[in-house]
């Protein structure tokens, strides 16, 4: 199993939050930005790339709950019927799920340091399924720090405040008052594993500067300088002097 600081040179930033939340916008902006100034950049879709049985789960809501399938639109809203169906029940099934996921994020992430990128980006991350559950309830809290253990942290995890009604008006997907329960789920989720970077509800620029600041920062420890021919221009003692001295100024979460 690699661990994050085995490899110094690749970094790991997740994004998070409600329906409507602006990651995908920001995502877009962050990776650009990064690409300009030079580093190699992948991108990882949470449900695309990393979640079991996707077709048998969005199937189940469709059949089961009777939810609308896809993506709602401004122009196409739907009402989907999955995660905002609170049974214990679900729960239970929700906990196998989630457990899963986490060794396929785990796999996820060991295959990402493999890859020798500079950075990988998450869209969505374990955070945004333990968002779902009871967090108040002490067994539903430590199956939390246990899956965490499991898929690890990445070495930023920005979780995007958002008003509910301002994001349900950018994708209407689910109702509102499930959106301010599963944001407010979100804040305490942060609370209980800490280390993610809550960034408040701000205008789209001033969001982008500051995950781009953040980011910026990090890398800049992580990733070794490269000479004009993209070769590596720092040592293994520099890299690891780098990565000690990012820990030590709260860059990069472990």
């Amino acid at each position: 199993m690699i661990a994050l600081h085995d490899c110094p040179r690749t970094t790991l930033i997740s994004f998070s939050g409600i329906d409507g939340s602006g990651k995908s916008t920001q995502i877009e902006m962050l990776s650009s930005r990064l690409k300009e100034n030079g580093l190699r950049v992948v991108l990882i879709r949470f449900w695309d790339d990393i979640a079991t049985m996707t077709i048998l789960r969005e199937n189940a809501g469709h059949t089961l709950f009777h939810g609308d399938k896809g993506v709602g639109s401004i122009s196409a809203p739907i009402n989907r019927r999955d995660k905002n169906v609170d049974t214990w029940l679900m729960t239970v099934v929700r906990l196998f799920l989630y457990f899963v996921d986490a060794i396929s994020v785990r796999v996820a992430v060991e295959k990402a340091l493999r890859s020798r990128v500079d950075v990988v980006i998450f869209d969505r991350y374990t955070y945004d399924e333990l968002a779902n559950l009871r967090l108040r309830n002490p067994v539903i809290r430590a199956y939390v720090n246990m899956i965490m253990r499991i898929a690890s942290k990445p070495h930023i995890s920005y979780l995007l405040d958002a008003d509910p009604a301002k994001a349900r008006a950018r994708k209407p997907e689910y109702p509102l008052d499930f959106l301010y329960t599963n944001r407010q789920s979100y804040l305490t989720l942060s609370e209980l594993v800490g280390g993610m970077t809550v960034v408040p509800a701000l205008a789209i620029e001033d969001v982008g500067h500051i995950i781009l600041q953040r980011a910026l920062e990090t890398v800049s420890y992580r990733t070794p300088q490269r000479d004009s021919r993209g070769l590596s221009s720092s040592n293994d003692a520099e890299i690891e002097r780098a990565d000690l001295n990012a820990r030590q100024r709260g860059g990069a979460d472990f």
